[in-house]
């Protein structure tokens, strides 16, 4: 009865590890999207096309073909990237809850791996 219940919370573990690995990611591929999508004021990774550094916006504005933001929230230094250069602009905020929420599952599986270890003796 232990490995069954072990197997079960191993593989229902694997699910939520699995699942936290979501971000929602926009690009300028316009069958997907045209960073229309993105909100002022919430914070965005921006990765290059061309290797470099990715970089972390808060993000403002767009104006003709440029993303305006700034480097962070307490930073007013503006940030203004070519929408050329962008590879892909990605939302962590979501990835972020569903981590949450795979900690959650995670502590509950335990607690039922616990609980039948211990119904079993």
């Amino acid at each position: 009865m232990k490995a069954s219940v072990l197997l079960k919370s191993s593989l229902l573990t694997s699910l939520f590890i699995i699942s936290s690995c979501a971000t929602t990611e926009y690009s300028m591929d316009t069958a997907k999207n045209d960073y229309s999508n993105l909100e002022a004021g919430r914070m965005y990774t921006v990765k290059m096309r061309d290797g470099s550094e990715t970089k972390k916006i808060l993000f403002r504005n767009i104006e003709g073909d440029n993303i305006i933001g700034t480097e962070g929230k307490k930073d007013s230094t503006v940030v203004t990237i070519p929408k050329a250069n962008v590879a892909a602009v990605k939302d962590n905020r979501k990835a972020k809850t569903v981590i949450g929420a795979s900690i959650i599952g995670a502590a509950g599986v335990a607690a039922l791996v616990i609980s039948a270890s211990r119904a079993d003796n």
